[in-house]
């Protein structure tokens, strides 16, 4: 495992170590920002280029089932990346009104099955991945928008629970969320 960080970087190395439950860790710091595609460049530099690399977003909590992810990608045949996709969930909730604008109902943070967004976690073949990731810059806005011209890209939607972590507030919702049922 490694991790591609930046700012107080020191604090992971003090939680996981050299090893986390069995796993060896390794950590890729940045001296100077370099944007998540940079950043996985970094972090795949030196590791053997037929490996598949598995990246994920630190800020991302899922029930994924990561090895059918894998899967598909490899079933997938010389596709570059596989990029998990979940339904777009609002952050706010939605007031629905009529033609006389009287609100109608209310429904709280709903989800839009027919829109997609990135999930955060892509499968990578290296060697394809590193001819595609800039030295500075997003994987977002650089590479894929490359791997799509090319059909390289792999969508792997999942219904399943995924929470983006960004506040107190969504941690505290992740945790409400994962406490069991009484």
């Amino acid at each position: 495992m490694t991790f591609a960080c930046g700012y107080k970087w020191q604090k992971l190395k003090e939680h996981f170590g050299s090893s986390y439950n069995g796993t060896p860790v390794e950590y890729s710091p940045e001296e100077e920002p370099l944007g998540t595609g940079g950043a996985i460049r970094r972090a795949l530099a030196g590791h053997g280029s037929e490996d598949l690399f598995i990246v994920a977003n630190g800020d991302i909590v899922t029930d994924l089932p990561l090895g059918r992810m894998v899967e598909a990608h490899r079933q997938a045949g010389e596709i570059t990346a596989s990029m998990l996709v979940v339904p777009y969930r609002s952050r706010f909730g939605v007031v629905k009104i009529d033609k006389l604008r009287m609100v109608r109902g209310f429904e709280e943070k709903p989800a839009f099955p027919d829109v997609w967004i990135n999930g955060g976690i892509y499968v990578l073949n290296a060697r394809k991945a590193m001819k595609s990731l800039p030295e500075k810059g997003d994987i977002e806005r650089e590479t894929f928008p490359k791997l799509v011209s090319h059909g390289e890209l792999l969508s792997y939607p999942h219904y399943g629970e995924w929470w983006f972590v960004d506040s107190l507030k969504d941690l505290k919702e992740v945790e409400e969320a994962m406490q069991p049922a009484d």
